[in-house]
């Protein structure tokens, strides 16, 4: 085996809100897909066998405060790096606050890329021509972050012209809502992010099908959301070049891995790590604050990597 010192060339940051670490039992719907699941199907007390050389970091997103981890607050600590949480002395269910807004407007880690000079970076989601003619009041983490870097958002025409995902992937929710799109299989939509990650420094996809399922406590759904975001997956790491670039996919908070209560819940959040930079990452991320951190730091390091 040849150890290799080189700087990181790309980081895919794949967000899933509401993936916890539950039990193996009748409650999560990861145990009762079985193989379907993987590699997503990461259990209390068991050591994944993950594919592709995966490197699975049981991490904490309490964070040292009381309560429920939220998504408020635990997104904005992966996305900026501050404990959040502790910040505001509570966790933020929701959209973030304005105390939050200003953490994410100051520290958010395309604005930290930036100021180091790593380009391009590129938030992967679409947004609907609704959330351009009537702004919600409340907006998510990820958007305060792209518009605190001054970033365009994608569209429906990059979805078309496959520059951008939906946040399901697949397209349905939007074709329900009459949109003018195709229908895309998990494969197609992995192989348009993995081509985006090709392209940029930094890439972000967000993903929350699964925490709308958790909070239902509705098995069908929860399982095919799983099954579908488990073969996205899958394909993604059959597309991206490990060579030059390290996958992360971690969460907020728990949820979907507990379907016997529509609350989060306290288990720890899996953070999975494939390709270049995986043991960089592996060594550094402990907490939700950690991922920002790890992740500009790889940029500006030297990450031992093995052929």
């Amino acid at each position: 085996m040849l150890l290799i010192t080189a700087k990181l060339m790309a980081v895919l940051l794949v967000f899933i809100d509401g993936l916890g670490i539950g039990a193996r039992n009748a409650d999560n719907p990861l145990h009762l897909l079985g193989r379907r699941a993987e590699p997503l199907a990461v259990f209390q007390d068991e050591e994944p066998q993950l594919p592709y050389d995966g490197l699975l970091v049981r991490t904490d997103a309490a964070l040292g405060v009381e309560g429920r981890p939220q998504s408020a607050s635990g997104q904005t600590t992966i996305l900026t790096g501050v404990n959040a949480s502790a910040a505001l002395g509570f966790h933020k269910q929701g959209f973030p606050n304005e105390a939050l807004r200003e953490i994410i407007r100051e520290h958010s880690i395309f604005l930290q890329l930036r100021r180091a000079g790593i380009a391009p970076n590129v938030f992967a989601n679409a947004y609907t021509p609704r959330f351009f003619e009537m702004r919600p009041r409340w907006v998510s983490a990820t958007t305060v972050a792209v518009e605190a870097a001054g970033m365009e958002f994608r569209t429906l025409e990059d979805v078309i012209a496959g520059r951008a995902l939906f946040h399901d992937f697949t397209n349905k929710l939007l074709i329900e809502r009459g949109a003018d799109v195709a229908e895309r299989t998990p494969e197609e939509a992995a192989h348009i992010l993995a081509r985006i990650s090709g392209e940029h420094r930094f890439t972000l996809y967000e993903y929350f099908l699964t925490d709308a399922a958790g909070h239902k406590q509705d098995f069908s759904s929860a399982l095919v959301v799983i099954e579908s975001l488990a073969r996205f997956i899958r394909a993604l790491l059959d597309s991206v070049n490990l060579d030059n670039t390290t996958v992360i996919l971690t969460s907020d908070h728990g949820n979907i891995e507990d379907l016997s209560v529509r609350n989060h819940t306290l288990n720890l959040v899996p953070t999975l790590l494939w390709g270049a930079g995986r043991k960089h990452f592996a060594a550094r991320i402990r907490t939700l604050a950690d991922i920002t951190p790890a992740i500009v730091s790889s940029f500006a390091s030297e990450i031992p990597t093995y052929k």
